[in-house]
């Protein structure tokens, strides 16, 4: 199985360097259906992998000057705290709740992923950045993060894009450093009450950020939209794999308060995006 594991990992990195985001969301049901790790163990260790690849992919990025470090390690710190207080949080919760909220953000990121990344008329976004907004925003997210160990980054790029005011190429790379950010918290909020497999956890990084780095030179040869398209339908599918699996054992009135936690969270910043974009409409 660890060969499996390793070589799969490999794959979910590759998945990051062609799409830029999304392959982190199969490393939680990868570290439990295949290599068997109990429920809160894969989600602190999927924390670790999604924070030092994203940290990885941030290193070009940055060098390509397409990161804005205001604006990134503002709703970094916001997200940071959100996610230790997430992952402090998990300890108090069974682990198939967590396997449903992770199934619903899956279900989330394949919606996200299949209706595309829409590119944002720099002359069209909101240009005056709301301090608070983006905290709140930021904490959100972060908290989602440290509960059930998925990167959000479909939730950060257009919340950096409408809410920060930056044109995409720089809220895709300020992203990954604010993932990286928020994973690290989330996975310093697990430590205290998860231990983790080290050996495991460093073998299953490596592989996913060696994917990554060969990822990355593809990303020219093959059409992203296609294989967004088709990584969608692929996560769609195990989204509602986990989701019937897990739910027999919760009962449904559980799944749907962990459903519903997610949701609201989801909608809140679906919503002010809309406002933003609303805003800048009227200007």
């Amino acid at each position: 199985m660890l060969i499996l594991t390793l070589v799969l990992a490999v794959l979910v990195g590759v998945t990051l360097g062609l799409l830029g985001g999304g392959g982190s969301i199969l490393t939680v049901p990868l570290l439990v259906y295949v290599a068997g790790m109990e429920t809160k163990e894969a989600i602190a260790t999927s924390l670790l992998v999604v924070g030092v690849t994203s940290a990885v992919g941030a290193i070009s990025h940055a060098r390509a000057g397409r990161v804005q470090w205001r604006t990134g390690l503002i709703f970094g710190a916001a997200a940071m705290t959100g996610a230790y207080v997430g992952g402090r949080g998990a300890e108090f919760l069974p682990g198939q709740w967590l396997l449903i909220g992770f199934a619903v953000m899956m279900l989330a990121t394949a919606i996200a992923m299949l209706r595309g990344r829409k590119e944002v008329d720099p002359d069209k976004v909101h240009t005056g950045m709301p301090l608070g907004r983006i905290i709140v925003d930021g904490v959100v997210v972060g908290i989602v993060t440290g509960l059930v160990g998925a990167g959000g980054g479909f939730l950060v790029v257009p919340a950096l894009a409408l809410l920060g005011g930056l044109p995409m190429p720089a809220a895709i790379g300020t992203s990954l450093v604010v993932i990286a950010m928020k994973s690290m918290a989330g996975l310093g909020g697990y430590l205290a009450s998860v231990q983790i497999d080290w050996a495991m956890a460093a073998a299953v990084t490596g592989a996913a950020v060696l994917g990554a780095l060969m990822g990355g030179p593809l990303a020219g040869r093959i059409r992203p939209d296609s294989l967004r398209r088709i990584f969608g339908w692929f996560v769609l599918v195990m989204a509602i794999a986990i989701g019937a699996q897990e739910a027999p054992t919760l009962g449904w009135s559980a799944v749907v308060v962990a459903a519903g936690a997610i949701i609201i969270a989801i909608v809140w910043l679906s919503v002010g995006r809309r406002t933003s974009t609303a805003k800048v409409a009227s200007a």
